[in-house]
């Protein structure tokens, strides 16, 4: 395992924190807050990034933090594909999208380096 003690020392999972508070923030407002469908599956696909780090570090062996990692990175590019249907929509301007968008990429090259790491150990 990794040197992390618990796995709110992860970046990729503070980052994500940080990613899940700004969906929830945009997503509440307006139209947004108004398409359920939409608003419910980006916030189930942010969340899922923080739990599946989470979980995955706490089932206590490299080989399954990894598969759970490889799982929060396919919920980060879900995450940043739902942003470009709410930037087609209206509900968040290209300014929040450039921001959101490039949140997910960095936790995406996160979780790349930490696998990597991983599967070394």
């Amino acid at each position: 395992m990794a040197s992390f003690e618990r796995f709110e020392d992860i970046e990729a999972w503070k980052r994500a924190r940080h990613l899940s508070k700004a969906v929830y923030d945009v997503s509440n407002s307006n139209a947004f807050a108004r398409d359920y469908g939409l608003r419910d599956q980006i916030r189930r696909a942010v969340v899922s990034i923080m739990s599946n780090i989470a979980e995955g570090f706490e089932r206590g062996g490299n080989r399954e933090f990894i598969q759970y990692l490889f799982i929060a990175r396919g919920s980060a590019a879900e995450v940043q594909a739902q942003l470009y249907i709410a930037l087609d929509a209206e509900y968040i301007t290209q300014e929040q999208f450039t921001q959101l968008y490039d949140m997910g990429s960095d936790i995406t090259r996160i979780i790349t380096g930490l696998i990597r790491y991983l599967k070394t150990c």
